[in-house]
C-alpha cells in the first residue's frame, strides 16, 4: 500500500529554505512514498488540497503532521500524527 505524508508548516519559511531538498530528507526519514508540504512557497493552500493531490497519485494511506521552523531555520516535525485515510 502506497503511503503519503502531508506536512502542515506553521509559520513563515526562511528565505534560504529549499523545499525540494527538505522533501527528500523527509521522505528518507519517514519512509513515505510521497510527501506534500504546505507553506506559502510550495503552492498548496490547505490540507484538503494536499490530500487531493496525494489521492490522485494513488496514495492509499495518508498521514498529516505539523512542522515548524526553528530559529536556526530548520524544519522540525511534531511527534503527533493524524491519519486522514487508509
Amino acid at each position: 500500500m502506497k503511503s503519503g505524508l502531508i506536512i502542515y508548516v506553521v509559520g513563515k519559511e526562511p528565505t534560504n529554505w529549499d523545499a525540494d531538498s527538505e522533501l527528500m530528507t523527509i521522505k528518507q526519514n519517514t519512509k513515505a512514498d510521497l510527501v506534500e508540504i504546505i507553506t506559502a512557497q510550495t503552492g498548496h493552500f490547505d490540507v484538503l488540497d494536499a490530500w487531493w493531490s496525494l489521492m490522485t497519485k494513488g496514495m492509499k494511506r495518508i498521514t498529516c503532521m505539523i512542522g515548524e521552523f526553528s530559529p536556526a531555520g530548520n524544519l522540525t516535525l511534531t511527534s503527533r500524527k493524524l491519519r486522514l485515510c487508509g
